[in-house]
């Protein structure tokens, strides 16, 4: 299913940028330079289906990918308007670094930066886990939206998560 979350209702994200800070994570936007770090790394610990969508945020202008580095390697990584325009993801945090708000701090970069280049809302597609992004953003449920825009994927119903 799909969800829409309000861009101009957004949590305030400060508080948890500098707590991850001070535990030595870096959230920024990628580089162009890092491109294929960040793809190969995506490939390697999500899918190949992830890989494609992330490829794209590097030639949008400016780069719609954010990335979560500690002790100088990747940790995370999300991206937005990819497949499609207006929609939040791929998003992914390495096993170790989840439950330390890294995926929030990662998904309220992202729309947040949607909310500046001029959305008043975003979509969040194929979400799996619907109850986190309620609790984080105040996502919604866009009804009739199960199968959504990965209808007719070659080779699977949808990505992997």
């Amino acid at each position: 299913m799909d969800m829409l979350v309000k861009l101009y209702d957004l949590p305030g994200s400060q508080g948890l940028r500098e707590r991850l800070a001070k535990a030595g994570v870096s959230l920024r936007r990628a580089l162009v330079a890092e491109k294929h770090k960040v793809i190969a790394w995506v490939r390697d610990n999500f899918s190949e289906g992830w890989a494609s969508e992330t490829e794209v945020a590097f030639a949008r202008e400016p780069v719609c990918c954010f990335v979560a580095v500690k002790d100088g390697k990747l940790a995370g990584f999300a991206c937005h308007d990819v497949t499609c325009r207006n929609f939040f993801g791929p998003t992914g945090v390495l096993p170790k670094s989840r439950k330390s708000g890294l995926g929030t701090a990662l998904l309220l970069a992202c729309l947040e930066d949607m909310k500046h280049q001029g959305y008043g809302y975003a979509i969040i597609g194929g979400v799996g886990p619907a109850d986190y992004y309620t609790k984080a953003v105040g996502a919604v449920a866009i009804e009739g939206s199960e199968v959504g825009i990965y209808r007719g994927l070659l080779g699977a119903a949808r990505f992997a998560e």
